[in-house]
């Protein structure tokens, strides 16, 4: 028997509102990317090491809190989460992600730390495994490969 224990292998990745934009909005802020681009590739790296991904997108809170409290029971292991806008005003996905206790990191395509002060505060930060920052897409990626790769 294989005692190894292995990184987390259903990953639920969440998008926040006006993600579904992205290519098209701001791409001097949020890049040139379509929301199917960096899917497209996340799946294409949890492909190579048998690694399930699913991928939710809403601009709607009380949808997002339903994917977060849905993940309870549906076998996720792991979260990478994108809260856009809702980083800095959503108790409620914080209480649920409080709730589920399941890991996750939080990732942002800008810099949210070189923008406007309002956007300074997270209310994820402070319960999440670790905070990507300013990368752009490849904010996603690592945080896939280290959920692939953590020991739990």
């Amino acid at each position: 028997m294989n005692t190894k224990n292995t990184g987390a292998t259903n990953i639920l990745v969440i998008h926040g509102p006006n993600l579904n934009l992205l290519g098209m909005r701001e791409p001097e802020i949020y890049g040139h990317e379509s929301l199917q681009d960096i899917n497209r590739e996340l799946s294409r790296l949890a492909n190579k090491v048998h690694a399930g991904v699913v991928f939710f997108q809403s601009n709607a809170e009380s949808l997002l809190v339903d994917r977060i409290q849905q993940a309870m029971t549906d076998g996720t292991d792991f979260i990478i989460i994108n809260p856009a806008a809702y980083t800095h005003t959503s108790v409620a996905m914080r209480d649920a992600l409080a709730a589920v206790r399941i890991p996750f990191i939080e990732v942002h395509l800008s810099n949210i730390f070189s923008r406007e002060t309002f956007r300074h505060h997270s209310y994820f930060s402070d319960m999440a495994v670790g905070v990507i920052s300013g990368l752009g897409s490849k904010g996603y990626e690592l945080a896939l490969e280290y959920a692939l790769m953590i020991r739990r």
